[in-house]
């Protein structure tokens, strides 16, 4: 087995584990922390694939960006010790019902699909280039999507602290 089979094997488990204790821990600073590390490890399957960027991408915007801001949300509001209800025994059926749907049809469109190499040339990947178009404001520039983003999050991070505020004063009313 090579280097990079036992990484792939590696990765996938740490990615499926955490997955899987994100969804079912109780506590919501811990499931933030298990999201992080399976974005993180995502980003392994573009190093692996060698597609640095794309790792360098998954690690600064949603494992840098996206989590740190789900954890700042959730220290400042005050609810790190939140403990989330039990779900229902229905709920927690149909959850394994879905899950199980969904798996079924991915592995049957993986079997059924005949995967062909394809033999077309790499092409040379510019990082001038891909800086210029980032930070450009022109055509197929980057720039005024990531500030609509920004300006999104933000107002949606303000938003959620707002209303659970709201609800920490409702409760110590009564």
């Amino acid at each position: 087995m090579s280097l990079n089979v036992f990484m792939f094997y590696m990765l996938s488990g740490i990615i499926l584990t955490f997955s899987v204790l994100s969804i079912t821990t109780r506590r919501i600073l811990r499931a933030a922390v298990y999201l992080l590390i399976v974005l993180v490890s995502t980003s392994g399957f573009y190093f692996l694939l060698k597609y640095e960027f794309m790792a360098a991408v998954q690690l600064t915007l949603y494992a840098g960006g996206i989590v740190v801001l789900i954890i700042f949300s959730i220290l400042l509001t005050h609810h790190i010790s939140h403990l989330f209800n039990r779900p229902a025994l229905i709920n927690l059926l149909m959850g394994i019902g879905v899950s199980v749907t969904g798996s079924a049809l991915v592995l049957a469109t993986l079997l059924t699909h005949p995967f062909k190499a394809n033999n077309a040339s790499v092409l040379s990947v510019d990082m001038t280039a891909i800086g210029n178009q980032l930070l450009s404001t022109g055509k197929n520039g980057y720039v005024l999507p990531f500030e609509l983003i920004s300006i999104l999050l933000l107002a949606s991070m303000i938003a959620a602290i707002i209303v659970a505020k709201k609800d920490k004063n409702k409760n110590s009313e009564i």
